[in-house]
C-alpha cells in the first residue's frame, strides 16, 4: 500500500543530490539480492531469479505467502513459519522487491505480477489449488489472483488490503499526501536525499532502495498521524530491502483490468473461502474497511487482532496464527466470536 512513496520522495530530494555527491560511500547498508549473493535461496521464474524460502514437508497442502508494498519483502511475516507443521509454506519476495532480482520498470506490470503468482503456484502445487496469505498490498494481489484464477485457490487470508478497487486508493493516497506533506516532510525527505548519496551499491537500485526503504517509509510508518503502529510505539515489522521501482511501477494496482487473462472465461470468486484480518489499532485501514470489504464476498469472515497494528504477523503472532489456524482448519464458521461478517 506504500509504493507511491517513491515517486514523490525522489522529486523532493532532487535538489540536494549535487550537493550530497562529495559524502563518502559505504556499501554495506544495502543487502544484496539473490543475483548477487549464491547463498541466498532462490527460484527462477519467468526468466528471473527470485528470493525463495520453503518450509514444511513437500506432500503438505500448500500456502504461497504475497507479500506488501508494492515493494516490500516478507521478513515480517516469517511467524508463518509454524504453520509449516500441518502446511508446506512458500515465502518469496515478489519481482524487483525484496531480496529478489533487480528489473526494469517496464517488466513490472499487473501482468506480470500475476504471471510470476501464477508461476510460483504452478512450480510448488502443480496438481492442487493452494491457500494465500497475502498482508497489506499482497492481500490486493491475492485477490486480484483469486478474480483472475478462479479455481487455483482453496482459501485465502487477506490481512488488511488498503485498497481493492481503483476508488480505495484515491482514498488512501488522499490521506498518505496529507501525512507526508509539510516542512517536518519536506526534512525528512532532503536528509534522505543526502544519505542516500553515500550508497553506491551493490547494485544500481541501491541507492533509490535505500532512499525510500529505509528513510521515507520510517517517516510514514512512525507518523503520528498514522496509526499503522501501535500507539506509543514505534513500527517495528522488519524488513530486508525495499524495491523502489517495483513500489513506483505497482502503486495503486488493483488487477480489475477486463484486458487481463482470467481463466475459462470465470470471472467470480464462487465459493472460495475467505478471511479478512484487520488490527486492532489501525483505525485508517482496520476493521472498518475490512468488514466492507468482507461483504463483498461471499460467505467471508473477518477477525480483528487484539494488541497490534498493520502489521499483525510481526505485532501480535500469538493470536494472529491462532485465528489462521481455526479458519484453516474449521472454515469461516470455525472462528466463533472471531467471525464478525459472513
Amino acid at each position: 500500500m506504500i509504493g507511491a512513496l517513491a515517486a514523490a520522495a525522489v522529486a523532493t530530494v532532487a535538489g540536494s543530490a549535487v550537493l550530497a555527491g562529495a559524502l563518502s560511500r559505504n556499501r554495506d547498508e544495502v543487502l544484496r539480492t539473490v543475483a548477487d549473493d549464491p547463498a541466498l535461496p532462490r527460484m527462477e521464474l519467468n526468466g528471473r531469479l527470485f528470493h525463495v524460502d520453503i518450509h514444511g514437508e513437500e506432500d503438505n497442502p500448500v500456502i504461497v505467502v504475497l507479500h506488501g508494498g508494492p515493494g516490500g519483502d516478507h521478513r515480517s511475516l516469517l511467524a508463518l513459519a509454524d504453520l509449516a507443521d500441518t502446511h508446506r509454506v512458500v515465502f518469496w519476495d515478489q519481482r524487483g522487491a525484496g531480496l529478489s532480482e533487480r528489473v526494469p520498470a517496464e517488466e513490472l506490470t499487473a501482468a506480470t505480477a500475476l504471471g510470476d503468482l501464477d508461476a510460483i503456484v504452478g512450480r510448488v502445487s502443480p496438481d492442487d489449488p493452494v491457500v494465500l496469505v497475502g498482508h497489506s498490498w499482497g492481500a490486493t494481489l491475492a485477490a486480484g489472483y483469486m478474480r483472475h484464477r478462479p479455481g487455483r485457490v482453496r482459501a485465502a487470508v487477506l490481512a488488511e488490503p488498503g485498497y481493492l478497487d481503483h476508488g480505495e486508493y484515491l482514498s488512501w493516497k488522499e490521506r498518505y499526501d496529507e501525512l507526508m506533506s509539510g516542512w517536518a516532510y519536506m526534512r525528512v525527505a532532503i536528509a534522505a536525499g543526502f544519505a542516500a548519496q553515500r550508497i553506491s551499491g551493490p547494485d544500481e537500485h541501491a541507492a533509490g532502495d535505500y532512499l525510500v526503504g529505509q528513510r521515507i517509509l520510517p517517516a510514514f510508518l512512525d507518523h503520528p498521524g498514522n496509526p499503522y503502529h501501535l500507539p506509543g510505539r514505534r513500527y517495528g515489522a522488519p524488513s530486508w530491502r525495499w524495491g523502489r521501482v517495483a513500489g513506483e511501477a505497482l502503486a495503486g494496482e488493483t488487477f480489475d483490468h477486463e484486458t487481463l487473462d482470467r481463466v475459462d472465461g470465470e470471472q467470480a470468486n464462487g465459493d472460495t473461502p475467505v478471511l479478512f484480518l484487520a488490527s486492532e489499532h489501525n483505525s485508517w485501514i482496520g476493521e472498518t474497511l475490512q468488514r466492507r470489504h468482507a461483504e463483498s464476498f461471499p460467505g467471508a469472515g473477518l477477525a480483528v487482532i487484539g494488541d497490534s497494528g498493520h502489521d499483525m504477523f510481526w505485532d501480535n503472532p500469538g493470536e494472529t496464527l491462532a485465528v489462521v489456524r481455526r479458519f484453516l482448519s474449521d472454515g469461516v464458521d470455525g472462528l466463533g466470536s472471531s467471525r464478525l461478517v459472513g
